[in-house]
């Protein structure tokens, strides 16, 4: 019997920070579930660096916290997408142009986000290929 592939999912920086803030909630039930292990988290190092940066400014407490999940959990980090692909996706999400190109590039089953400036975007949906989900959209439908 062939194994069943391992469902990848590629988390926006406000999912991280917001599992990271509050165990409750669709970001906190993920991160727990991605520490059960039931599927891998790919992010890109754009993603990171975000993540520390605004837990520096807005929850410094955290970062340890952060540092234990990485080490302990660390999540696939997607290389860094060419230039030429983020200029490519530019005009569609200004401003998160390189977080959409590495998400395109890492190839997930699900790109969950809380950001509306992806999730309202009919046009990133339908050019990226993506399944561009809110967190408890992605819970609704994977079904953990």
């Amino acid at each position: 019997m062939p194994a069943k592939p391992e469902l990848r999912v590629f988390l926006d920086t406000n999912v991280i920070f917001s599992g990271l803030y509050s165990a409750k909630g669709a970001p906190g039930t993920i991160l727990d579930h991605y520490v059960q292990g039931k599927f891998k988290v790919v992010v890109s190092r754009q993603v990171l660096d975000e993540l520390v940066y605004t837990l520096k400014q807005k929850l410094p407490h955290a970062l340890p916290a952060l540092r234990t999940f990485l080490i302990n959990m660390p999540p696939e980090v997607t290389p860094d997408p060419p230039l030429a692909e983020i200029r490519r996706w530019n005009a569609l999400q200004p401003g998160d142009a390189a977080i959409l190109a590495a998400a395109i590039t890492a190839k997930p089953d699900f790109f969950v986000t809380g950001d509306n400036h992806f999730l309202d975007n009919a046009d990133a949906l339908k050019q990226t290929g993506l399944n561009i989900v809110t967190p408890a959209d992605f819970l609704k439908q994977v079904k953990l």
